[in-house]
């Protein structure tokens, strides 16, 4: 990957419903070789798919938590139950493994407080092996941004 690949890929994170003509027009090529490189870029998985940006208060789900999970213990079967499970939720949007003293970090939506407490109490409890769950609401953002810093 070049730093025009690159220029070609933070264009589209900024605007992915821009025509390839706007597209070669902001990175200064021509229409064909950048409708190539935007095809090499599709083929090669750099470019994993299009989607909208939904306010997800507009759509229902305004609340957004950050859960911190700590397994009880790392066997492979529960840590293979627990991502198991996890993949299957709807209400978690991002889940991470991590090094340090947590195990895992989810982004969670949900529609309210109530919504909440089942989630934790009926799909996350349920799942067994964990031994802390530590919740952070997010009661408002400060920096939101899809688009990579500049490496070239």
């Amino acid at each position: 990957m070049d730093s025009k690949d690159r220029q070609i890929l933070r264009a589209l994170q900024q605007d992915g419903r821009m025509t390839n003509l706007e597209l070669a027009e902001r990175v200064s090529l021509s229409p064909s070789p950048c409708l190539r490189r935007l095809r090499n870029l599709e083929a090669s998985g750099a470019i994993r798919g299009f989607h909208a940006d939904v306010d997800r208060a507009a759509y229902g789900l305004p609340i957004l938590a950050f859960v911190q999970i700590r397994l009880e213990r790392h066997s492979e079967e529960i840590v293979r139950q627990f991502e198991a499970r996890i993949s299957t939720l709807a209400e978690v949007l991002e889940c991470y493994m991590l090094t340090g003293g947590t195990d895992y970090f989810l982004k969670v939506v949900v529609s309210g407080l109530d919504a909440y407490e089942d989630f934790i109490r009926h799909r996350i409890h349920t799942i067994g092996g964990i031994g802390s769950i530590d919740t952070s609401f997010v009661y408002g953002t400060v920096k939101r941004s899809g688009v990579f810093p500049r490496i070239d």
